[in-house]
């Protein structure tokens, strides 16, 4: 299997145990501070151009990266923090989610994952606490060189 097929049929597992429409998984080199796209699913043309590389604190994946810890929007339609960009209306998502990928070697960030629905949502603690279960397992594969 190649890597491609092996991120997207992780991610597309993930899509389906959340029951969302799309998701992202983002890596960072080492020491880096940008986010850079290593997969995604129903994520619109217009939009993938924009997140392809992502710096930390941008939008919902740069956020959860610079902050360490996830970051949801109910409603990214009607973000009225600012934290989503113009563009990501683009999506046509609604309640998203984003989490840290950590290190288990040092704890440093080494991407996010990112996933959306169509509908408002307020995720729960629950929820984040599985997705960030998710981003531990795609930590070993990223530091595996997957």
């Amino acid at each position: 299997m190649s890597a491609a097929s092996h991120w997207k049929e992780r991610l597309a597992t993930i899509l389906e145990e959340f029951n969302c429409q799309t998701g992202t998984i983002h890596r960072c080199p080492p020491g880096g501070k940008e986010l850079e796209l290593v997969c995604q699913i129903g994520v619109p043309e217009p939009v993938l151009k924009k997140i392809n590389f992502i710096p930390f604190g941008k939008g919902i994946a740069g956020a959860a990266a610079e902050k360490r810890e996830p970051v949801e929007l109910c409603n990214l339609q009607e973000d009225l923090e600012g934290v989503a960009k113009p563009e990501a209306r683009q999506t046509k998502v609604s309640g998203s989610l984003a989490v840290p990928i950590l290190s288990h070697k040092e704890g440093e960030v080494i991407g996010t994952l990112g996933v959306g629905m169509h509908e408002p949502h307020d995720f729960s603690d629950e929820e984040k606490a599985l997705l960030a279960s998710h981003a531990s397992v795609i930590a070993r594969d990223l530091e595996l060189g997957a």
